[in-house]
């Protein structure tokens, strides 16, 4: 028989006693963790959000509340009416090891079934039994510490926007649909049949609308949606911090940003300094061999190219070729070299040349090919000590409008420093990445896309590239990255009407088809549109980041799985032929692949 919880209060959590409690009466009330029988005594320890205390249940001394806690068991729901009393052993595993509560009166509120898996900090359930039983995993510590972090990480932001005069403003969840870049989720509408709602990918265009309107500062923390193949930092629906100013010089945008971040990471106890560095897109490239370099270590790369020109007819390769310097890894295994060479050939190099400076001298494959003193000389130039690796790439082949070899070295360069343990979890490097190229080349297409979204602003001096040279136009587009990680993306935005149709024209969009996917947009900005800016910042990762989780699944309280799947809840799923009646919807059986796997 279950008890009623009745006039019964809870006076606090069981993770929040601490010694300065002895000598009170408490109620406390969540799930059995752990039972322990030891005849006269029973421990029980209880478990809510807080975490876990060990309460007594002595059989001389109440006897009612010892009979009751013979009868639970773990995930068993309960209330417990007691005295907190000092350990004379102290737990220091338990925030609240330093005390224990006498159990006067214990009330079983519910029973259980018993678990799939242990509702520990390290279990040995896989993701997809987690998922299936998200609300024992989300019972779990390490879950509970994640899901408060991201509360108080989204709260700090409200606040610090709260006071540099932002409204937060909600925009619609049913919109239509514009598809750029990833599918659309798509709503049928039951009153107008044949046509659709869209979930939005961004509040892109409503934010600006709300700068025609005059509402100036605006933020959301906004739920989105994209139908695409997901990722480790990716989900179909994900949540971002979205934020447009008017009037904004490019640095102001800035300055909101790193006030917020510097409030927002301080939940975790870090620090950051304001300003943020900054780096043009070109450099970063040149430089580290991504647009999003995590900055946390040196290892920078290094063109080489004139050293390896004799060996390109040897070698065949194509472009640039880029060095590193791996500080100590000249004592590497052949094993550990061979898989490194795999990882840069999976990335696209032809090949990579390693070069170690021991005691004796320099030592490499490549003696035969450019010579010894060659060799030295280059590894000279580079800088290298006795004991460092030089790491030099070329690629397969180069790739119009990129700087291939750059980018394979730049993975190669994230892996070396993997393996000598240079990114530390405690230092926290932001970054802000300008100069982005305005338009990207679509090879399989043949024509330019743009490189973020169609309203980027552009760079005032390259307007007149637009239509005659549109891959050396630059954007007003911005990054803002951290430890390596692209936390999103922004821009000063288009406000005239003029030069966004000349951006639409060099997309390749007839008028009527720009008409067609924003026309109320396009008419709204000839009603005198201010200068406007902004940003997205992806608060599923951030938050990742910070708890220091690889997955952004962990942060979320019910994700969906790499296949777009909700385990738990068994979604998506069939609906009944009468719903789709409603929608005037026929679903298609899915075409079976042909002979041969076409």
């Amino acid at each position: 028989m279950f008890d009623s919880l009745g006039e019964l209060k809870r006076t606090g959590y069981c993770g929040d006693l601490r010694v300065a409690d002895a000598g009170r009466n408490v109620v406390l009330m969540g799930w059995v963790h752990r039972r322990r029988d030891l005849g006269q005594l029973i421990f029980l320890d209880l478990r809510d959000r807080a975490g876990i205390c060990q309460v007594v249940c002595n059989r001389d001394q109440y006897s009612e509340a010892h009979a009751k806690a013979d009868e639970v068991r773990p995930e068993y729901v309960v209330a417990v009416e007691g005295r907190v009393f000092r350990r004379q052993r102290p737990n220091p595993e338990l925030a609240s090891g330093d005390v224990e509560v006498m159990a006067m009166r214990v009330h079983i509120l519910n029973n259980a079934k018993t678990p799939p898996f242990q509702i520990e900090d390290e279990t040995n359930a896989n993701e997809e039994t987690r998922l299936r039983y998200r609300y024992l995993d989300l019972r779990r510590h390490k879950p509970h510490r994640n899901i408060a972090l991201r509360h108080r990480v989204v709260f700090e932001i409200r606040k610090v926007l709260d006071d540099l005069g932002f409204y937060e403003i909600e925009t619609p969840m049913l919109t239509r649909s514009t598809p750029e870049g990833a599918r659309d989720y798509l709503v049928p509408s039951r009153i107008h049949h044949g046509q659709f709602y869209a979930l939005p990918q961004s509040p892109q265009i409503f934010k600006q609308i709300l700068m025609i309107s005059g509402m100036d500062r605006y933020f959301q923390i906004v739920r989105c949606f994209r139908d695409e193949d997901l990722r480790a930092d990716r989900q179909p629906e994900f949540t971002q911090l979205d934020l447009e100013m008017s009037f904004p010089r490019q640095q102001d945008i800035f300055e909101v940003i790193e006030r917020v971040m510097e409030r927002a990471i301080s939940v975790i106890g870090a620090m950051v300094r304001r300003p943020f560095r900054h780096m043009q897109y070109k450099d970063a490239i040149r430089r580290y061999g991504s647009d999003k370099p995590d900055l946390r270590f040196g290892m920078e790369l290094q063109d080489v190219t004139k050293f390896l020109e004799p060996a390109r007819a040897t070698f065949g390769f194509e472009g640039n070729v880029y060095a590193l310097v791996a500080q100590g890894a000249a004592a590497w295994s052949r094993k550990q070299l061979d898989e490194l060479a795999e990882l840069g050939k999976g990335a696209g190099a032809k090949a990579i040349y390693t070069i170690k400076v021991t005691p004796e001298g320099v030592a490499s494959s490549l003696d035969k090919t450019l010579g010894a003193d060659a060799v030295t000389n280059l590894a000279k130039s580079l800088g290298a000590k006795r004991g460092d690796l030089i790491v030099a790439l070329a690629a397969k082949e180069q790739i119009p409008g990129t700087d291939s070899a750059a980018l394979v070295a730049g993975q190669v360069r994230l892996r070396l420093a993997e393996q000598l343990g240079l990114m530390s979890k405690d230092r926290w490097e932001f970054l802000w990445v300008t100069g982005f190229p305005l338009f990207e080349w679509s090879e399989a297409e043949k024509k330019w896309n743009s490189a973020q979204h169609p309203f980027t602003g552009i760079v005032e001096e390259d307007l007149e590239k637009l239509e005659s040279a549109p891959g050396e136009v630059r954007s007003k587009g911005y990054d803002l990255v951290l430890n390596g990680v692209e936390l999103g993306s922004g821009s000063i935005r288009i406000h005239r009407q003029d030069v966004q149709a000349r951006v639409f024209k060099a997309l390749g969009l007839s008028d009527e088809t720009a008409r067609q996917r924003f026309g109320f947009f396009l008419d709204a900005l000839t009603y005198g549109t201010p200068p406007h800016g902004g940003i997205a910042l992806g608060i599923d990762r951030m938050v990742a980041l910070f708890a220091g989780e690889k997955s952004i699944r962990e942060v979320i309280a019910f994700p969906k799985t790499t296949a777009a799947q909700d385990l738990m809840a068994e979604s998506p799923s069939n609906v009944d032929d009468d719903q789709l009646d409603q929608l005037g919807i026929q679903v298609k059986p899915k075409e079976k692949p042909t002979a041969g796997g076409a």
